[in-house]
């Protein structure tokens, strides 16, 4: 289940009562034909209103099923990506035949790591068509067409709403048909500069209604579906990683599964964490010239002040063994079923009811050991959660519980000291 925006909701409008309407009668049908029939109707809906960029009437219904309908919030969540990142659309051939297609928008996460910066934004022509052309040979079905986004993508620079989001997938979906190239985006937000981001290739992936978009989804592939998505990630990490350690020099990087928009940011939020841990051990060990066991780490919870106890992320503070001054911290914000029991296991294990979850607490511990560091402190007491007044950065607490400022020490080389 995803939360909410934070902003206070009103009285709903007659279009925000619609859409919850509409949710909440996908939830109660009571066979696929009348679910479907609905879930027509909830589509429709949408569409009009990501259109016109009415995410405020979206947003607001969102708020108000939180409160009253986390069943039929689920539902219009998942419905409002799906219509903002995928769309079928029609066109009229020159001999007046109309071909109806179905459009994706797909985003290829890159987790990078470096002492140094993190490049973004325009991609050289040259690199933009073999990105092109491996993501067709190893990725899509035949008989598909793709545009690729000419610009790498920081979190910060990707689509702020969903109304955005629909925008971006149609501008690619017109620029895969016509086979005409895109200007790379040039009013984005700059991004700060990290030990470990994520960045993401942006495309529209274009095909016949009803056709297959990925290669698995091609009917010799579909028995053995799962081996063959393997087998094609693989082939894009062989044959992809030279080109992109040319977009992204002095980094380390892994190349996760293009996958549909949400569900593959969803997945690179989660998998950055773990490699946020490993990079600030290694630019501490580094820059302060220690082993890692001579570093102390200390997680405690955070969570909105009003929120209930609920944690919505941890925060992990190291500092020296013979100090308590916090030098660096890193965030593990929490998402989707994720709180303090852990998430429920998914996949083929997830009827093995005889597995406990992991904790995050017992996977942040985990990483932290393999990356050397053994002194592990955690705070039972849930912190609301604080930032810096001055320069904004989050407050960590230090080993008596008290919260304080991430600052490395002042004879410490100067580098990168930002907090993922």
């Amino acid at each position: 289940m995803r939360r909410p925006s934070k902003a206070s909701s009103q009285k709903l409008s007659a279009e925000s009562q619609r859409l919850a309407t509409y949710a909440q009668a996908v939830g109660q049908a009571a066979s696929r034909i009348e679910e479907r029939a609905w879930e027509h109707s909830l589509d429709a809906q949408l569409q009009k209103l990501l259109k016109t960029g009415h995410q405020d009437t979206i947003d607001a219904t969102l708020n108000a099923l939180f409160k009253e309908d986390l069943n039929a919030y689920d539902i219009l969540m998942d419905g409002v990506e799906a219509v903002s990142e995928s769309s079928t659309f029609t066109i009229e051939t020159a001999d007046g035949v109309s071909k109806s297609f179905d459009v994706l928008l797909v985003a290829a996460p890159i987790l990078a790591w470096t002492r140094f910066a993190i490049a973004s934004g325009p991609i050289p022509s040259d690199i933009l068509q073999t990105l092109s052309a491996h993501f067709s040979a190893h990725m899509l079905a035949d008989g598909t067409q793709v545009a690729l986004s000419p610009t790498l993508f920081s979190i910060d620079q990707l689509p702020r709403s969903h109304a955005e989001t629909y925008g971006k997938v149609h501008k690619l979906a017109q620029a895969a048909i016509k086979g005409s190239l895109l200007k790379a985006d040039t009013k984005v937000p700059e991004t700060a500069p990290f030990l470990a981001d994520t960045r993401y290739l942006l495309a529209a992936v274009v095909a016949p209604t009803g056709a297959p978009l990925f290669r698995w989804q091609m009917p010799e592939f579909q028995s053995s579906f799962a081996a063959e998505r393997s087998a094609a990630l693989e082939q894009w990490r062989a044959q992809v990683t030279p080109t992109v350690n040319r977009l992204l020099p002095g980094c380390g990087v892994e190349l996760l599964l293009p996958e549909a928009y949400y569900m593959a940011c969803r997945e690179a939020d989660k998998l950055i964490r773990p490699v946020s841990i490993r990079a600030a051990v290694h630019y501490l060990t580094h820059t302060l010239d220690v082993e890692a066991s001579e570093l102390r780490a200390v997680i405690a919870g955070f969570g909105e002040e009003n929120a209930d106890g609920q944690v919505d992320e941890y925060r992990v503070a190291f500092t020296q063994r013979s100090s308590s001054d916090v030098i660096y911290g890193v965030v593990w914000p929490l998402y989707g079923q994720e709180d303090e029991e852990g998430t429920p296991p998914e996949g083929p294990s997830a009827g093995n009811l005889q597995q406990k979850p992991m904790t995050p607490v017992e996977d942040i511990i985990s990483h932290l050991n393999e990356a050397g560091v053994t002194q592990i402190k955690k705070h039972n007491e849930r912190y609301v959660v604080e930032f810096c007044d001055d320069c904004g950065a989050p407050l960590f607490a230090d080993p008596q519980g008290e919260l304080a400022h991430a600052e490395m020490p002042e004879d410490a080389p100067s580098g990168t000291e930002h907090f993922h």
